[in-house]
């Protein structure tokens, strides 16, 4: 961890921590993320799960895990369910997935009896860092909106600027991203961006700028934009961009962690509280961001 990473956790530390709820705690790398984040001041945490396991995995692994309370439940899906209820209840201030499918943790959060859906759609949210660029972007919605229509964008861009607002940007740049910077009526990415920047204009979406149709060169590359002659008011200085797919978003995020240097962190916003939900991929540096990202919502 670079020093200039390290402050830019420390910026998001809550002044008391919070409590975090792991769903099925027998993840080595869920539990390593949850103990650095509680050695940083971020959380405490409540592990769901097999208790013997729990504590097999935590020794087996030299993960001191002394200051959290265990709930004993017999399997994942209860671990799950505990988890959300602990959500619900108010002993815990964020949700974070363990050793679980998406699927069955996400279904725990939905159900409409003893869940923790809230009045919107459930987005995601990824924020990336680039440390030799000293630059960090917010991407959505790369894992939860596969394919969303005009009012479902509207809800994404309002749950990314609602974090950018958390994570300190006072008006974001919001970039609808399109192949093309002119409106096409055979394009419907198009379509949807003029509308989203209208509507901007109008103050139907408050809180940021947005400009489109817009290409993801003119987005993030001031130099692009020059020699393309645009002048957009966020060309090359965007904030958040908006995919049209979930197929492109997520595609884009994991070229910019295994072909450049970023780090990827996130969370599912919507919900009655901020939802954890890392790959079993992902790093610990990836999983802690992510926790961190979580305590400012």
């Amino acid at each position: 961890m670079t020093d200039e990473f390290q402050k830019i956790l420390l910026s998001m530390k809550p002044k008391s921590p919070r409590m975090i709820a792991l769903a099925n705690a027998v993840d080595v790398n869920a539990l390593s993320a949850i103990i650095n984040a509680h050695e940083l001041g971020f959380v405490n945490a409540i592990l769901c799960g097999d208790e013997n396991e729990i504590k097999s995995v935590a020794k087996k692994n030299n993960l001191n895990i002394s200051d959290f309370e265990i709930v004993h439940c017999s399997d994942e899906l209860t671990a799950a369910t505990m988890a959300v209820s602990l959500v619900r209840n108010g002993r815990a201030e964020i949700l974070m997935k363990g050793l679980i499918h998406s699927a069955d943790i996400l279904r725990a959060v939905l159900n409409r009896e003893s869940g923790i859906r809230g009045d919107g759609i459930l987005s995601h949210v990824s924020v990336m860092h680039s440390p030799s660029r000293k630059h960090r972007l917010f991407l959505t919605d790369v894992a939860m909106v596969m394919y969303p229509d005009l009012s479902q964008k509207v809800q994404l861009v309002k749950n990314a600027v609602e974090l950018a607002h958390r994570m300190g940007i006072a008006c974001p740049r919001v970039a609808p991203l399109c192949a093309v910077e002119t409106l096409n009526p055979a394009m419907q990415a198009t379509v949807d961006a003029d509308a989203l920047h209208k509507m901007n204009e109008r103050g139907e979406i408050s809180g940021c700028i947005i400009s489109g149709p817009i290409g993801l060169d003119i987005a993030v590359s001031a130099t692009a934009a020059k020699i393309k002659g645009i002048h957009a008011p966020i060309a090359g200085d965007a904030d958040i961009l908006l995919f049209d797919n979930i197929e492109a978003a997520n595609n884009v995020v994991k070229s910019m962690v295994h072909f450049g240097d970023w780090i990827f962190g996130g969370v599912i916003i919507g919900a009655r509280a901020p939802i954890v939900l890392n790959s079993r991929s992902d790093s610990d540096m990836s999983k802690l961001f992510s926790i961190c990202i979580a305590c400012t919502m």
